[in-house]
């Protein structure tokens, strides 16, 4: 297949990053019969529109307002690394007695890792981390009541937001679809910022748990900034230095 011009190159680039999850210098050049070079600036240049992420020898797409991955895809992706940080997450309960976990995959294996061996109350918008939880022995599961969004299979809306803010909450483990020291903590769509928000608000403290690929990603919505955070935890695939940056902002940072 021969695409012509820099423009409709770049629009199969980004549309196979997002069927894929990410894309190949090599393969692109093959399939769109063009010199690595021209796949590498026109990689760049989507970096730039903040359309895709370069990685060596290749890319992968951002996160928008057009575009967010779903929960079973984030389920194949960086699985061993978001266990390590859900584990090192999930220590971090202290004494709290009620706790807030998010939508998405690395807080569900949040929930999944949090002790029962005492009573806890369970916060949450999300259907598989009420699954998760149901029937498990002292765990009391609170499940926000709302619009349930195919892609995450979370609640969202004034439903969900107005029961949340009824609540004083000890611990909120949080993700995010970005974190930068520069625009904070955002995701795509505004009813689950919204969500986010408000968790954030009803908190007490908030760890916010996410792989190395999310630290520098922006996407449409801010929902809180990093000083707002007791907690980071990623992985030693977070640079040290980059850690430190963030760290300077208040929150501690783990990597594991």
């Amino acid at each position: 297949m021969v695409v012509r011009s820099a423009e409709e190159r770049q629009r199969e680039i980004v549309r196979s990053a997002r069927a894929a999850g990410s894309v190949d210098v090599t393969a692109l050049a093959a399939e769109l019969g063009v010199a690595k070079e021209t796949v590498r600036r026109d990689l760049r240049a989507l970096e730039d529109h903040g359309l895709v992420r370069r990685t060596h020898g290749g890319a992968y797409p951002v996160e928008s307002a057009g575009f967010e991955t779903t929960l079973a895809f984030r389920a194949t992706s960086h699985v061993p690394e978001k266990r390590r940080i859900a584990s090192a997450a999930a220590e971090l309960l202290g004494d709290a007695e009620t706790v807030f976990v998010d939508e998405g995959f690395t807080p569900q294996l949040i929930a999944e890792a949090l002790p029962t061996v005492r009573p806890l109350t369970v916060v949450t918008a999300s259907l598989p981390v009420a699954g998760a939880l149901a029937e498990a022995e002292n765990v009391s599961v609170l499940l926000l009541g709302g619009r349930v969004r195919p892609g995450t299979l979370a609640t969202v809306d004034h439903w969900t937001t107005r029961m949340l803010a009824g609540f004083v909450i000890d611990l909120a483990y949080i993700g995010a679809n970005g974190i930068s020291r520069e625009h904070g903590l955002t995701t795509p769509d505004p009813a689950v910022s919204d969500v986010k928000t408000q968790a954030v608000r009803s908190a007490r403290r908030t760890v916010f748990a996410g792989v190395h690929t999310k630290f520098g990603a922006v996407t449409f919505c801010r929902f809180a900034e990093v000083s707002a955070l007791e907690t980071i935890v990623t992985s030693t695939l977070l640079p040290t230095a980059e850690a430190h940056r963030y760290s300077l902002l208040g929150p501690q940072v783990l990597r594991v």
